[in-house]
């Protein structure tokens, strides 16, 4: 194994620092090596919000990299921030429910993989739940974290909020499994 590499590019709100949070916890938690770094301006609503995150079974020796393994876009600003780290190595995975401008995917994508994941989750779900089910989508296409380390790190993320409202626990969990599926079928 090596160290994977991801970039997660969203609008501010749109829960691309929790996606990102939760995964290098739950690679943590999978006895994996884990570095996230979060990047995002003074506007933590309605500007591009960055998060890189490594996870591997090496040592990652060096914060910064120029190249992602999976790159994560959830709007059309975000495909545009995320376009330099795409190789013919990256799976490219962005939010297909809104209207994306083909013109700005990148071409040098080994995969693009379109998620309607607020479709999805507003038809079949909540719509609070689709960056949980982005999220699913990221651990099913990298292969490197547990399941229960996943559900664990969501817990301690979002524990808090389950305690109010238990029905929410059963909602990330499918929205989780729904989205490791769409990266297995897709």
């Amino acid at each position: 194994m090596s160290i994977a590499r991801i970039v997660l590019g969203g609008e501010g709100g749109q829960g691309v620092q929790t996606i990102a949070e939760i995964l290098a916890e739950a690679a943590y938690r999978s006895g994996l090596e884990a570095l996230y770094i979060p990047n995002f301006g003074v506007e933590q609503r309605g500007g591009v919000s960055l998060a890189f995150v490594q996870l591997g079974d090496e040592v990652v020796a060096v914060p910064k990299f120029r190249r992602a393994q999976v790159v994560v876009a959830l709007s059309d600003r975000a495909i545009q921030r995320t376009a330099d780290y795409v190789t013919r190595e990256t799976t490219f995975i962005y939010e297909a429910s809104a209207a994306v401008d083909p013109s700005f995917l990148p071409r040098e994508a080994g995969r693009l993989l379109p998620v309607p994941a607020v479709k999805l989750a507003t038809e079949h779900l909540h719509p609070r739940v689709f960056n949980v089910l982005i999220l699913g989508t990221v651990v099913g296409v990298v292969d490197m974290v547990e399941e229960t380390a996943l559900k664990a790190a969501l817990e301690g993320l979002l524990g808090h909020k389950f305690a109010l409202k238990p029905e929410l626990r059963e909602l990330n969990y499918r929205a989780l499994g729904e989205g490791r599926e769409l990266a297995l079928t897709a």
